[in-house]
């Protein structure tokens, strides 16, 4: 069968092949806080979603335990993704600012969201075996999205796995890896890749990252966009 973001997709939904994070997602699952208590957990991998035709990639590290593992949809259900997709709203990119549920009308142009890692982690920390696993299925993505020229990391372990991504799909990656900060950019062949802090609550709720912060990452997006060229 010819590789596809749906087959991707599938392929995601349907893995197994991290037992710590098959059985901490289906923890999370089985016991969710009182707000939850009457929903059906999504409770598997969470595939990427968006424009098919992206030109801007944007990577997180991995789905909440109440977010993306109730929802099935990247960012969606959870604080982080109120903030990530407000910004993309205001940036053109998302059609509405909310993302509640799978189903609530929310539309990316020209984006595609995904994960370093598609399960929800223990402390929200993957273990590097399990990055190592879970990246096949964003090098696939990459390679299914040619238009892309903007890869926004969100933090430094989404920098590290989108680099190693890069490369794995051909891209030229230099030796030693470029440093993360928030606002870094390195061209990598004919993508560039933008790092920003990561959108989580830690970061956004303690001034570490405001939205004219993240907002400033998204001008240099568009200005990116806007070249004669591209990057």
């Amino acid at each position: 069968m010819a590789d596809s973001l749906k087959t991707i997709a599938r392929e995601v939904s349907i893995c197994r092949s991290c037992p710590r994070l098959v059985a901490w997602r289906e923890e999370a699952a089985a016991h969710p806080p009182r707000r939850f208590a009457a929903e059906a957990y999504w409770a598997k991998p969470v595939p990427g979603f968006g424009d098919p035709e992206a030109r801007v990639l944007v990577v997180g590290l991995a789905p909440a335990a109440h977010g993306g593992n109730r929802t099935g949809r990247v960012f969606t259900g959870d604080s982080s993704g109120d903030f990530l997709f407000r910004a993309l709203h205001r940036a053109g990119f998302a059609n509405q600012a909310l993302s509640v549920s799978r189903d609530d009308g929310l539309t990316l142009t020209d984006c595609y969201v995904a994960a370093a890692v598609r399960c929800a982690p223990p402390d929200n920390r993957p273990a590097p075996v399990e990055f190592a696993r879970c990246r096949p299925f964003l090098v696939r993505e990459i390679r299914r999205l040619p238009g892309v020229r903007v890869v926004v990391a969100l933090g430094a372990l989404a920098w590290e796995a989108s680099w190693r991504a890069l490369g794995e799909a051909g891209y030229p990656t230099s030796a030693p890896r470029h440093p993360f900060g928030h606002g870094a950019e390195v061209a990598v062949g004919n993508v560039r890749l933008l790092g920003s802090y990561h959108v989580s609550r830690q970061n956004t709720n303690t001034g570490r990252l405001t939205e004219a912060m993240f907002d400033s990452v998204w001008r240099r997006v568009r200005t990116l966009l806007a070249g004669p060229d591209g990057p």
